[in-house]
């Protein structure tokens, strides 16, 4: 005998871009989004009846329909939109997630002052953002950044770790650091202003990463955690993934030449990996 389990099913990598004409200038924000529904659709699994499928097709063209008609100013904002429109519209789901990835594009700066109308993409990193809600239930919400490259040159150190007979490599007191870091955090409750709290969270992990004084990666994971708590007080816990991307002295001694701490080989694989959750 069989019978279904859990279940979900959505629209992913729905891709738009907005672009708001006004007077003075252009507003531009380019979304990545991903729907998934939960609900009462066994007999669709379990005896090929569609008749409370709402079809991922239609999720697409949802989103595109509340983009034009929205008035949100943050990833966040747009979500809730999105999954109020689908729960108040769809009665067999009974719960409902929406997955925003923002691109950093920024305004260009031209002879000292920011373009109207044109943009360069600021870097690497997804703004992202998940909303969770039963149909009886509050909303969670999750912000993040996904994907900060971030790189220090000195004030990293690795020593005092377990050695056996496998260990080869050596203490170092003064390394670079580098690293992907991977932010989300969650709410206890809806700050103000969501733009301005992601800003607030990530300059705190900037400053952290900058200035500590690294004992290895864990310390300074620990430290952006409880800094970033410290800054947005509507802030409940924070996850930090932050794989460690190596940059290995070379040895020139068989050219003749000393080291000191100046060429290095990047390599990207394999990492460290460190990930935690700080919370309140």
């Amino acid at each position: 005998m069989a019978s279904l389990g859990e279940n979900r099913y959505g629209k992913s990598r729905v891709r738009v871009m907005k672009v708001v004409r006004h007077e003075t200038h252009h507003a531009m924000k380019e979304w990545n989004v991903r729907v998934l529904l939960h609900g009462d659709f066994e007999t669709c699994f379990t005896a090929g009846d569609n008749s409370k499928i709402l079809p991922t097709d239609t999720m697409k063209n949802t989103v595109y329909y509340l983009a034009r008609e929205s008035n949100a100013a943050t990833l966040e904002e747009f979500a809730i939109e999105l999954l109020a429109y689908l729960l108040e519209n769809n009665p067999q789901v009974t719960k409902a997630s929406v997955e925003v990835e923002e691109k950093n594009w920024k305004q260009l700066p031209v002879d000292g002052a920011m373009h109207p109308t044109t943009y360069t993409l600021g870097g690497p990193e997804l703004q992202t953002t998940e909303v969770v809600r039963e149909r009886s239930g509050a909303l969670k919400i999750t912000s993040g950044i996904d994907g900060l490259v971030l790189l220090k040159t000195t004030k990293s150190a690795f020593t005092g770790y377990i050695k056996d007979k496998l260990t080869t490599q050596p203490e170092v007191t003064d390394r670079i650091f580098g690293t992907r870091a991977t932010a989300a955090w969650d709410y206890t409750q809806a700050p103000q202003d969501y733009a301005a709290a992601r800003a607030t969270a990530t300059e705190a992990l900037l400053k952290v990463f900058a200035d500590h004084d690294s004992l290895s990666v864990q310390h300074t994971l620990y430290d952006i955690g409880a800094a970033m708590l410290a800054a947005v007080p509507e802030m409940a816990c924070v996850k930090l993934t932050m794989p460690n991307l190596h940059c290995n002295l070379v040895d020139l001694s068989r050219f003749g030449q000393d080291n000191p701490n100046q060429i290095f080989v990047p390599i990207d694989e394999p990492h460290g990996y460190i990930e935690a959750i700080i919370e309140r």
